[in-house]
């Protein structure tokens, strides 16, 4: 017996590494030491930063792994991996400056996996930091052939002076919304089961528009990293942000909010996309269930004075991000819920 015959062959497992090593290396930002291959990513902060704070997330993919790979789409996922992280780190108003990732399958598929390092190594240049390193582990027996799953580790930086924690956010400032690019990587157990409910295949079509569906549902996770540079840069006054994920408007909106304020969002303000209107008619998923589930077209969500609402719209749609007021937020009755005006 060798390790090959068990499943596991080192060899390739090198081969790969060498075949990645240039799309990873074109993420590294001035600050990397070295290159790949260490024990360890090296980094130094950036310069210029009075108290810098190190701001961690990490994250997965989830079941939108299991449509991938059965429709062998994995450049996307890739980039999902690094929205998922990235997305969360920087409503602190930090920037990106490295990201790590695990990449574990039962048999390595060369071809698959350096889609996969391509697409992280994609979503990494968007967000401006570096792919430092990671680990791809063969674990045959525990993974079936051709399957894989994914970790993403993300650290970003912020001077404390500048730390956005949501803590001057007061009664009136206005909650403006950032477009999702779809589904986003949130809520695919449910749409796995109406696609399978519904016999949807690789030829099936959102109706109206002639977009295969299975291609609109693997839409990559829009990066918002970049956005939300440019507003900084540009001086806006960003009191507060969130990430919509898991959990869509009624949880995530609320985390980012002090005690004592609530948010009253508007339901009317957007078109719910086609794609969520297929979703809830062909699963016929009742409405409180699809707002606890997915975004609705909502990614992202930027609190700002009222007085910089309009200069928050049109910086958004400047870096061609589609933007409208969300609604308002309010002061919390005690004993009422943190989110108001969704139809729950």
């Amino acid at each position: 017996m060798d390790y090959r015959t068990a499943g596991v062959d080192v060899v390739a497992g090198r081969a790969f590494v060498e075949r990645i090593r240039a799309s990873v290396e074109a993420t590294h930002r001035p600050e990397v030491v070295g290159g790949l291959g260490g024990f360890g990513g090296l980094t130094r902060l950036p310069a210029g930063m009075r108290r810098p704070l190190l701001v961690a997330g990490t994250d997965g993919v989830g079941t939108k792994l299991e449509l991938a790979q059965a429709h062998q789409r994995h450049h996307n996922v890739g980039i999902d991996l690094v929205a998922m992280c990235v997305n969360d780190v920087i409503t602190s108003g930090a920037e990106p400056l490295l990201f790590l990732d695990y990449v574990a399958t039962g048999k390595l598929s060369p071809q698959a996996m350096a889609e996969v390092v391509g697409g992280i190594a994609d979503g990494c240049r968007q967000s401006g930091c570096s792919l430092l390193g990671g680990e791809t582990a063969e674990m045959p027996g525990f993974y079936g052939p051709g399957r894989y799953d994914l970790a993403g580790f993300c650290v970003a930086v912020v001077d404390e002076d500048a730390l956005i924690d949501g803590s001057s956010v007061t009664p009136g400032d206005a909650i403006v919304a950032i477009a999702s690019s779809g589904v986003h990587s949130n809520g695919f157990s449910l749409v796995r089961r109406i696609l399978e409910a519904n016999a949807i295949d690789a030829t099936s079509t959102l109706p109206g528009s002639g977009v295969p569906l299975i291609e609109a549902l693997l839409e990559p996770t829009r990066l918002y990293a970049a956005l939300v540079k440019s507003l900084l840069g540009a001086g806006l006054e960003l009191k507060a942000m969130a990430h919509i994920t898991g959990g869509g408007l009624p949880e995530n909106l609320p985390r980012c909010l002090p005690s004592g304020t609530r948010a009253a969002v508007d339901a009317g303000s957007w078109e719910r996309p086609p794609l969520f209107q297929w979703l809830q008619q062909a699963g016929d998923v009742p409405e409180a269930d699809l707002w606890n589930t997915f975004n609705l077209g909502v990614g992202f969500c930027l609190i700002v004075p009222e007085a910089e609402r309009a200069r928050a719209l049109e910086l958004c749609r400047q870096a061609g991000h589609q933007a409208w007021q969300l609604g308002t937020v309010e002061p919390r009755p005690e004993g009422s819920p943190a989110l108001v005006g969704l139809p729950l």
